[in-house]
């Protein structure tokens, strides 16, 4: 997680937010994924649903 989106306090819950979107979706993606987010400021501001209707896309986008 880059410096340059905040202190370690907007870092950490951009993380939390991310990690929690991708927790409700985990059974849709296979074990043979790894996945790499690299979040914009903007993730600390958005709606929740938007957050996780981005980790969607990406799974659409793989084919799942």
């Amino acid at each position: 997680m880059p410096r340059a989106l905040g202190g370690a306090v907007v870092r950490n819950r951009i993380k939390r937010r991310i990690r929690e979107a991708f927790r409700l979706h985990r059974a849709e993606f296979g074990p043979q994924w790894d996945v790499v987010v690299n979040p914009r400021r903007a993730a600390l501001e958005a709606p929740f649903a938007e957050i996780e209707r981005g980790i969607r896309k990406v799974i659409e986008k793989c084919g799942h």
